[in-house]
């Protein structure tokens, strides 16, 4: 079995229905609340043997926290646009690295992310 450095995500954001629509813009999740635990949350990218996460009522780090790299599921650029008319900020440039480009963002609340495209 492979071992994986990340095990969960977790973002903690102030109003779960607009930041789920959020998210769901930007990355085409198709994530819906699930009210059936002890605090409500909504999944992404946990199928398979996949790293995921969900975002939960929580408090925001006052400086974005810990950045969350997440694929695009089309274009950088695109998913970039995406962002910003879903209300998210775009801060910093394009940057290229060996595995692939990214940007960093920030969500509805200020927390940080990286839009992050594998090289092809």
């Amino acid at each position: 079995m492979t071992k994986h450095a990340v095990a969960w995500t977790e973002i903690p954001v102030t109003d779960m229905e607009k930041s789920v629509a959020f998210y769901n813009d930007v990355f085409d999740f198709g994530m819906t609340i699930d009210n059936s635990g002890p605090n409500p949350m909504a999944m992404f990218g946990a199928t398979g043997n996949a790293i995921g996460g969900h975002l939960y009522p929580g408090k925001p780090a006052a400086d974005g926290g810990n950045t969350i790299h997440l694929y695009v599921p089309d274009g950088l650029e695109a998913t970039m646009k995406r962002c910003e008319s879903a209300g998210g900020e775009i801060v910093s440039p394009i940057i290229t690295i060996p595995p692939g480009r990214f940007a960093y963002a920030k969500d509805l609340d200020g927390n940080s992310l990286g839009i992050f495209e594998a090289a092809s």
